[in-house]
């Protein structure tokens, strides 16, 4: 007697063999791609070779802002800087090193990653994570992991290598499949990278590329960490929410009961390691140092006359608070990160913090050779004024196309989610398309501000699906420990459905709070650019 699920069983093989050549081919052509600071050496080479090819072909545009705008070509053309001439050379060679110190993100940074060390090794961010998670009821506990892993990414890799092997065990204890609980923490850590209720290292890091893309445009303009704080925490929520019901009501039915005899490992030995009564005491007055240290910052914004408001308009907005936004998140990690360490023993003294800050600094190498290669395309990009040309022309275009309504920001979205499954890197990413795209959007109306926060989408809802994601190895690593044939296939299987939802969530949310509701992403962020 033959069964419907024989006669599905060719078809079914069909579409996994469809799928795997899929995935097989992302897998190819992320390979053919070079080390991303590989790649922008070569965009370096590409865009000096290119600047003199586009000079001898007298490539220009007409520069659309008003006589006597700064920065504005004296007689109304822009035209390419040809960097492959003596002229060329001697600018490349004296600011090499200028480009470099003065690239933004550096900074700003190690700054706020230097405060973000001290809680991440006194153990207060693991155990607030824990806390989180195990604390929650049986009923809200992939609601709990989901959203705990998105507030992970304020610490880098700490939701990778913490929370979810940790979520996978949760959900083993409490009988329900393992590999479900790793999907739920990787969706949240992973597909809400850009989300969080707390500004985090990725907020400078990405405020820092798109304020000298905009001043392509506005030589003055500036867009600070906080541009998409408003919208990355309704976000959070929503990535929370649609990751507990993705889990709940597709992934784990269709990964059905958990046969034990899968695993690669003793699951008896597999235990969850509870707060200590000492780890929670150390939560208790982390979290009355936290409180006691916002009261005090309310008092210097809060009140009209606040120490912290703009000094001439009395303002928020364009005030030393926000321009200083990052010296404040060091120190809301950092204090309350040496309290916590005090109390459950970690950190003793000074000695501890700095051992702390040394650690995290010596492991951002990889991050501070990419910054150089990719600080001097900026500016070579720049200097050529490539961007300034080719954002007109295809302003132009999608004016002539009536292509300048909120419509353009799906394909863009899209676009940034198609690039994120071969360039992993979030600032590798947006430092080679950020010169492109912002002054491109600037030119038919839109604000930095608002085309940063779509760009956040892009990059974030293609993580979980691609293999080119830095840590993908290490989740692939976790999940055969359940299940011991576990394959990359099986892997982006599981987690494809919160990159569709994700992708269509986001995007509506995108639409509604900006061009519905007309909100701000951020303090004092504009939705539209007017020059």
């Amino acid at each position: 007697m033959t069964t419907s699920a024989t006669k599905n069983q060719p078809e079914n093989e069909q579409q996994s063999g469809l799928f795997n050549r899929f995935l097989a081919t992302v897998e190819f052509l992320g390979n053919l791609l070079p080390h991303p600071i590989t790649l922008f050496a070569i965009f370096c080479v590409a865009i000096i070779v290119g600047s003199g090819i586009a000079d001898w072909f007298g490539l220009s545009a007409i520069d659309p802002r008003p006589v006597g705008a700064k920065g504005r070509a004296p007689d109304g053309i822009i035209e390419v800087v040809n960097l492959l001439s003596v002229e060329g050379l001697h600018r490349i060679v004296t600011g090499l090193v200028t480009n470099f110190t003065g690239f933004a993100p550096l900074g700003t940074v190690l700054v706020a990653i230097l405060g973000v060390s001290v809680a991440e090794h006194s153990g207060l961010l693991s155990a607030t994570m824990r806390n989180m998670v195990m604390g929650a009821s049986k009923r809200f506990v992939t609601f709990a992991i989901v959203f705990a892993a998105i507030l992970s990414n304020t610490a880098s890799e700490l939701g990778y290598v913490v929370l979810i092997p940790l979520a996978a065990m949760i959900f083993h204890s409490l009988g329900r499949h393992p590999l479900a609980g790793l999907a739920a923490a990787f969706a949240g850590v992973s597909g809400g990278y850009s989300a969080n209720l707390l500004l985090g290292t990725i907020d400078p890091l990405l405020a820092g590329i798109t304020t000298p893309a905009a001043q392509i445009i506005a030589p003055d303009y500036v867009v600070g960490p906080e541009a998409n704080w408003y919208f990355m925490m309704v976000s959070t929520f929503l990535i929370a929410i649609l990751g507990t019901l993705i889990t709940e009501k597709i992934v784990e039915p269709r990964l059905g009961k958990y046969d034990p005899s899968e695993a690669s490992i003793d699951l008896s030995a597999n235990t969850v390691d509870k707060i200590t009564p000492l780890e929670k005491k150390g939560l208790r007055w982390a979290g009355f140092t936290f409180l006691l240290m916002c009261i005090v910052l309310a008092l210097t914004i809060i009140p009209e006359g606040g120490i912290l408001r703009h000094p001439q308009t009395g303002l928020v907005s364009g005030s030393p608070f926000l321009k200083g936004i990052v010296a404040f998140i060091f120190i809301t990690f950092a204090i309350p990160g040496f309290v916590y360490g005090k109390v459950v023993g970690t950190m003793k003294n000074d000695k501890d913090v700095i051992d702390a800050m040394s650690k995290s600094i010596s492991s951002m190498g990889m991050y501070i050779v990419l910054v150089f290669f990719a600080a001097q395309f900026v500016s070579f990009f720049k200097w050529t004024n490539f961007g300034t040309i080719i954002a007109i022309n295809g302003a132009e275009l999608l004016q002539a196309l009536s292509m300048t309504g909120p419509e353009v920001f799906i394909g863009f979205i899209l676009l940034c989610a198609l690039i994120n499954l071969t360039l992993g890197s979030s600032s590798a990413q947006w430092a080679a398309t950020a010169p492109i795209f912002v002054p491109m959007l600037m030119l038919i109306g839109y604000a930095p501000e608002t085309i940063q926060a779509a760009y956040r989408i892009g990059d974030s809802v293609t993580n979980l699906i691609t293999p080119m994601m830095s840590y993908f190895g290490l989740i692939l690593a976790v999940a055969t420990k359940y299940k011991k044939d576990m394959g990359i296939g099986t892997l982006v299987a599981t987690m494809l459905p919160y990159s569709i939802v994700f992708l269509i969530g986001w995007i509506v949310l995108f639409y509604v709070w900006v061009f519905g509701f007309g909100l701000p992403v951020g303090p004092g962020s504009p939705i539209y650019y007017q020059p």
